[in-house]
């Protein structure tokens, strides 16, 4: 239940309030716990651990210039929708074959 309010906010970013649906300060704070530590969002973001998620919607996955991905999501031909993103961060894994994961904590997204 946790990642589907972290994708609700996730989309609240990248296609605006009137599509999204949810608690934003709740998805806010789930973001901050859980993928913050990674992954950066809003106005100066850019990759650190994790890619940066600005604009994912629509964007295939493995591009963000300034994040090293590995061979695996580089070629793996996904382009990001909300089904899309919805899959990955059930089951990385089933969506992107090869993905790399840390050892412990939460399921990398790159």
């Amino acid at each position: 239940m946790k990642y589907r309010a972290l994708l609700t906010f996730v989309l609240i970013l990248n296609t605006g309030a009137a599509c999204a649906a949810g608690d934003a300060d709740a998805g806010g704070k789930l973001f901050a716990k859980t993928c913050g530590g990674c992954h950066s969002i809003g106005e100066g973001a850019r990759g650190g651990f994790g890619p940066e998620l600005n604009g994912i919607i629509g964007r295939p996955a493995g591009t963000s210039p300034d994040y090293q991905y590995s061979d695996a999501m580089k070629n793996s031909g996904v382009v990001w929708t909300r089904e899309k993103l919805a899959a990955y961060i059930e089951a990385p894994k089933k969506v992107v074959s090869g993905v790399a994961w840390p050892k412990g904590g939460t399921p990398p997204m790159a």
